[in-house]
């Protein structure tokens, strides 16, 4: 670091920590730190999800074809989503441990590499997504009545990826340092205008499914100034800025690694859905609205657990980087216990009370007995989400991407994906039902083994400092 950057950067920390509004890694009250990154992450989140149901019940005034056209469209949004959460997750991860090292400058050096690649790579995705975009929808199934409407709606919005991948990796920056209130604050912007501007560009303007993607495209126009504005005026402790851009292969390799199982997790995630709704086809369409219904409870049971891990995971990186093992094991039993609980408390409530949960989305009493029944298997195993969710965390804070990725793909591709492939053939619809509880049974039971793991590492490191070391 020359003399200059070390004053920027220093001048940067101090002002930081100056300020009251930001949050403090090194705090020793690390329940209520961790209540303070997590709550404002599981808001942004819930929020996220919100956007989407806000959008899907404009659109949906517009006709069954046009919210045909906006669902087909999500599998390719998830894709890629899971392009930026990758290199989120690979960023942070090495933000937070750098932070907690006190090289201030190496996680800045990190954060504008890691937002000057997004760039081209959203840029070169929408290119070629463009040039094929018809034959990506006539593989996932749009009929000629329903590709005008898909094309234009997708076209329209994946001008505005590239945003909407900085804006992913922006998010997962500041909330490396801990700044998750601004994250979720920017969230809440981007939904505010987003949902404004919907009825606006759709019926007053009579864009129909094409202002719906124009207002998204907006809505991520204003979140990357609220960024840029965060950015330039130093209000963080880590700095982005063109001369700390580094072409490194250590710092990529290391980002990469670490966000790799995330990318990985999203393209499976989307590889299963189309399955679970492929296998259910061959019952009836009651059965796929039973699968339908029952899946959105586990979406909205995983938001608060996944934005619990996602928001405290910066303590555990920055302890890790201070090499603080003591705190590092503290804070990992209160994430775990925490998310558990969550994870628990979800389970038993869905489990106890799925029939009058089920008649929120359905009226058919033959929809609602196959769904009551289908909530009630889904969710028996669902408790061990909270150990899946933390586990995850835990390793990206470690920079452990080789046990990252065993962990990560337990779910989808280890259990699932052959489950569903397998099962419904033996046991019919039962064993459709089979499959999602074995994929989470069988990822709980990876999970609990690397956490069990992990733990012994972290007390033979604390029991034998000077000869025990934690291994990579």
């Amino acid at each position: 670091m020359n003399e200059q950057d070390a004053e920027v950067v220093v001048e940067s920390v101090r002002d930081v920590m100056a300020n009251k509004k930001n949050i403090d890694l090194s705090d020793p009250n690390l329940s209520g730190l961790i209540l303070r990154l997590a709550i404002p992450s599981i808001v942004g989140l819930s929020i996220n999800a919100l956007q989407q149901a806000v959008n899907a019940i404009f659109v949906g005034a517009l006709g069954a074809q046009a919210i045909a056209a906006v669902s087909m469209t999500l599998p390719v949004v998830v894709l890629l989503t899971a392009v930026g959460q990758g290199i989120g997750v690979g960023t942070a991860s090495f933000i937070s441990r750098h932070l907690g090292a006190g090289e201030y400058l190496e996680a800045s050096r990190a954060a504008s590499t890691a937002l000057a690649l997004a760039a081209p790579i959203g840029i070169m995705l929408t290119i070629v997504l463009l040039l094929n975009l018809r034959r990506i929808f006539v593989t996932l199934g749009a009929t000629p009545t329903i590709m005008p409407v898909v094309l234009d709606y997708a076209a329209t919005l994946l001008f505005g990826y590239t945003l909407m991948l900085l804006n992913i990796v922006n998010g997962f920056i500041v909330r490396a340092e801990g700044n998750t209130r601004f994250s979720m604050w920017t969230m809440m912007t981007a939904f505010i205008l987003n949902a404004v501007l919907d009825p606006a560009f759709i019926f007053l303007l009579d864009f129909g499914v094409r202002g719906a993607a124009l207002a998204t495209l907006i809505s991520q126009i204003a979140a990357i100034g609220l960024y840029i504005a965060h950015f330039s005026k130093l209000r963080g402790i880590v700095l982005i800025k063109l001369s700390y851009i580094s072409l490194r292969t250590s710092r990529i390799r290391q980002i990469a690694s670490i966000g790799a199982p995330a990318t990985m997790t999203g393209i499976l995630s989307a590889i299963a859905s189309m399955l679970l709704y492929g296998a259910a086809a061959p019952f009836g369409d009651d059965c796929i609205a039973a699968i339908g219904i029952a899946a959105r409870f586990l979406t909205i049971g995983a938001l608060p657990i996944t934005g619990f891990c996602m928001g405290s995971q910066a303590v555990l990186g920055f302890s890790w980087g201070a090499r603080d093992l003591p705190r590092v094991l503290k804070a990992a039993k209160l994430m775990l216990s925490m998310s558990v609980a969550l994870s628990a408390a979800y389970s038993a409530a869905v489990v106890s009370f799925a029939r009058p949960l089920v008649k929120l989305f359905s009226d058919s009493e033959n929809v609602t007995e196959i769904a009551v029944l289908t909530c009630v298997v889904f969710h028996l195993f669902f408790w061990l989400f909270g150990i899946e969710s933390f586990v995850t965390s835990m390793l990206q804070s470690f920079g452990r991407a080789r046990l990252s990725v065993v962990v990560s793909l337990a779910r989808h591709c280890y259990f699932f994906i052959p489950a569903v492939l397998l099962l419904p053939l033996i046991s019919g619809f039962n064993g459709l039902l089979a499959s999602q509880a074995t994929a989470e049974l069988g990822a709980g039971m990876v999970a609990t083994l690397v956490v069990f793991q992990q733990f012994a590492e972290l007390r033979r490191s604390l029991r034998h400092p000077t000869s025990a070391a934690i291994a990579n």
